[in-house]
C-alpha cells in the first residue's frame, strides 16, 4: 500500500545506512590490534547505549558521540591491555566512526528517494561525524541533522520533533527510517511515520538482529532500493 502525505525522510545512520561492525573489524586488523577484532567491535558498540543513558539521565552533561566513543575506547584499551598505542593512534582509531562504509544499497537507494522526498540524517552521531561519513561513502543528503542540534539523544521526542521543525514539515509528514525498532517506536510516539529497513547482518552472522515485521510499522523494506519502490520513488 502506497503511503501518502510524506514530505521528508529522516534516517538513522549507524547500522541503518552504514555497516559499523565490518568497518570497525577492518580497522582493528589494519591497526594490527592484538585482539579478537569482532569481539572488540561488538564491545565498543555495546558501550554506546549505556554511555548515552548517562547523558539522558543527567548523570553526565551534554557529551558528543565522538567524546563518548573515546571514553568507551579508553575503557577497552585497559580491558584488552593495549598499552602500546600512542595518543595519535588512539585519536585515529576513535575516528574510525567517521570512516564507516555504507551498505551496498545505501547510496543508490538514497539517490532514488531524493527524487521525491527531502532526505536527512537523524543520528545520535555528531554533525562533523555525519558529514565525514557522507563524504566517505558518497552519500548525498539534502540536510545533515543530528541529535547534537537538539541537545538530546534518541529516542527522546524532542529529537524527532526538532528535526521535523528544522525541515519545515509536520511530524506526520515525516518518516523515520531505521533498522532499529526502539528508534522507530520513539519516532512513532512523537507522531512520525516509520519505515523499518532490514539489516540482518548488522551484528554479524547469527548476531541476533531484530528483523521481524511488526503491525505498527508503516513500511517494512528489505533495503533502501526496496524502500524507494514502496514509497513510489522508483519503478
Amino acid at each position: 500500500m502506497l503511503i501518502t502525505g510524506i514530505k521528508a525522510l529522516t534516517f538513522d545512520v549507524f547500522g541503518t545506512v552504514v555497516d559499523w561492525r565490518s568497518s570497525v573489524i577492518h580497522e582493528a586488523h589494519v591497526t594490527e590490534l592484538r585482539v579478537d577484532a569482532a569481539k572488540f567491535a561488538d564491545d565498543w558498540r555495546a558501550g554506546y547505549q549505556p554511555a548515552m543513558a548517562r547523558v539522558r539521565s543527567g548523570d553526565l552533561g551534554w557529551t558528543s558521540i565522538d567524546v563518548l566513543h573515546r571514553r568507551i575506547l579508553d575503557e577497552l584499551i585497559e580491558k584488552y591491555k593495549l598499552t602500546g598505542l600512542t595518543e595519535a593512534q588512539k585519536v585515529h582509531l576513535n575516528r574510525v566512526w567517521h570512516r564507516l562504509d555504507p551498505w551496498p544499497d545505501a547510496a543508490r537507494g538514497l539517490s532514488l528517494l531524493r527524487r521525491k522526498f527531502i532526505c536527512a540524517t537523524l543520528s545520535n552521531g555528531n554533525v562533523s561525524l555525519l558529514i565525514d561519513l557522507a563524504r566517505h561513502g558518497g552519500l548525498t543528503w539534502d540536510c545533515v541533522l543530528s541529535a547534537e542540534l537538539y541537545r538530546a539523544y534518541k529516542p527522546e521526542a524532542k529529537v524527532y520533533l526538532g528535526a521535523a521543525a528544522t525541515l519545515g514539515v509536520k511530524p506526520e509528514e515525516t518518516m523515520m527510517v531505521a533498522a532499529h525498532k526502539g528508534d522507530l517506536l520513539g519516532a512513532r510516539k512523537a507522531g512520525l511515520k516509520t519505515a523499518f529497513v532490514e539489516r540482518a547482518l548488522e551484528k554479524g552472522p547469527g548476531g541476533g538482529a531484530d528483523i521481524g515485521r511488526e503491525d505498527w510499522m508503516d513500511v517494512y523494506a528489505k533495503d533502501f532500493v526496496d524502500l524507494a519502490r514502496q514509497l513510489g520513488a522508483a519503478a
